[in-house]
């Protein structure tokens, strides 16, 4: 994968794993139908240098893995819109890796008590997790690499 072209707005891997553990919405980029790119927004959670993602056991994310297990994700943690500069401050990070359906039950379990404690903080999920665990895929993208930018003017506020 090719590196940074402006490494001097990169991110350090530290601040790329927070932005990675603390995003609430990825865009998740597939190979699509017909050759077209298919990118989505989905909630995730970060964990053991992996992402989890839930979804549909049929569909086009299923489809689009089972055609290529290749895809990529793009979280943004800032995005300050500076109208009189024509600019962004924006933090982001992208990670590159290979998408697999996770099949062991327990994996499936620990996927979605993670998912819960990230969006349902305090609240029991045993429940419906139990109730879902039958219908609901899990999937793990393992990362390949991970990046990380941020505005030149955020750098140089540092």
């Amino acid at each position: 994968m090719r590196p940074l072209r402006r490494f001097k707005q990169e991110l350090p891997d530290v601040e790329v794993i927070e932005i990675l553990t603390t995003g609430k919405v990825a865009t998740w980029a597939l190979d699509g139908d017909d050759g077209f790119p298919y990118a989505v927004p989905v909630n995730y959670v970060y964990a053991d240098g992996a992402i989890y993602i839930h979804c549909a056991k049929e569909g086009h994310k299923i489809d689009a893995i089972n055609r290529n297990p290749k895809c990529s994700l793009c979280i943004i943690d800032k995005d300050d819109i500076v109208p009189e500069r024509f600019t962004t401050h924006f933090r982001s990070a992208i990670t590159f890796g290979l998408a697999k359906i996770v099949a062991p039950i327990d994996e499936k379990v620990k996927a979605l008590q993670l998912l819960c404690e990230k969006y349902s903080p305090g609240i029991d999920p045993s429940g419906e997790i139990q109730q879902s665990i039958g219908r609901v895929a899990i999937v793990k993208v393992e990362i390949v690499k991970a990046t990380g930018k941020q505005a030149i003017e955020l750098v140089n506020m540092s």
